[in-house]
């Protein structure tokens, strides 16, 4: 059931939901989530189920503000602080050292969590809904909740999208199209410095500028490395097979297949001639924050459209489409 978050009486039924031990469908402003109580094991355990998920890999815990993040992490180093001022409420996670006996089965069983504090105010007014004291349970001080899809699979950036991917009975709170598009950046701040494992719509240029530190990247600093979201090779992809190629490339297969080429997608920047009627094009953006923002939306749409291969041009090399890229290498790698 869809939940219009503009209804004033939303919000706090949601909430109850969480506070009971109920799985959310909620907005940030990265993707949709599948929320459950951190701190409640079965909750929690609702989520690797309904999602396919292996139970070892970490769940991001959300919390309405900085000063939560005491509850939930044993320490703090100063260039996270640094962190946390500069990018929360938004897209950022950090994976902080754990406090015993708190989010373990969100944390996959790791003495690390992940926290993110997110800008969405539909998620920001959930979350301290749930904080809140109430008569019909305990406050719930985090929200674990990762994309709200099957596990590997695209991420939604709608309400809609959710309940296509895990069923009409799943409760949902509507906040609108998620205005970032793609998962949040990961820093993980567990071994003295900060290591970028899943970039996103924050750069790395923007982390040292915000802390002082440029982040190093996980082969750089590959012992005691945390298990973290959205890190697997394979991951964030549609049914369709996904093949990655640069411009030139793209239009020599298109001119070899001619006009017989059927049931294909295409994402592209670049103008490319095709004869064929079967195949379906759709323009990329040249703006990397326009791009991620449709990007899951756009593999979706191809995917309802039956298509059964799709071909991205590959993004440019360029800071600021990291995160585009390394979605797109995950899904090609499925």
């Amino acid at each position: 059931m869809i939940l219009d978050a503009n209804d004033p009486h939303a919000i706090a039924r949601a909430a109850r939901a969480v506070r009971g031990g109920a799985l959310l469908g909620l907005p940030t402003e990265t993707v949709y989530g599948l929320g459950a109580d951190a701190g409640n094991d079965a909750a929690v355990a609702q989520i690797f189920a309904a999602k396919g998920r292996p139970i070892d890999h970490p769940l991001i815990v959300h919390v309405a503000q900085a000063a939560d993040v005491e509850y939930f992490a044993r320490a703090l180093p100063a260039f996270a602080q640094a962190l946390i001022r500069a990018f929360w409420p938004g897209p950022l996670t950090l994976i902080l050292p754990r406090r015993p006996g708190v989010a373990g089965a969100a944390a996959g069983g790791q003495d690390s969590v992940g926290l993110r504090c997110p800008a969405h105010p539909v998620a920001q007014a959930l979350l301290r809904a749930c904080a809140a004291p109430a008569d019909d349970g305990p406050p719930v001080r985090g929200v674990a909740a990762p994309s709200a899809n099957r596990f590997g699979r695209v991420s939604p950036t709608t309400a809609r999208h959710v309940q296509d991917e895990l069923g009409a009975e799943l409760l949902v709170l509507d906040g609108g199209p998620c205005g970032v598009g793609i998962e949040s950046t990961i820093v993980d701040c567990t071994r003295g410095v900060p290591v970028l494992l899943r970039p996103g719509a924050i750069t790395r240029a923007q982390i040292a500028a915000a802390c002082g530190i440029a982040p190093l990247s996980p082969r750089e600093l590959p012992a005691l490395a945390p298990r973290a979201s959205g890190t697997l090779l394979a991951h964030y992809a549609p049914a369709a097979k996904v093949r990655l190629m640069d411009a030139p490339a793209l239009q020599t297969s298109l001119d070899l297949l001619g006009a017989d080429a059927a049931c294909m997608g295409v994402y592209a920047r670049c103008a490319l001639r095709t004869s064929a009627t079967g195949i379906v094009v759709r323009r990329m953006p040249d703006d990397a924050a326009a791009a991620q923002q449709q990007l899951f939306a756009v593999l979706r749409s191809f995917d309802d459209q039956g298509v059964r291969l799709i071909w991205i041009e590959t993004p440019p090399a360029l800071p600021e489409w990291e995160g585009v890229r390394d979605r797109l290498q995950r899904a090609a790698a499925a």
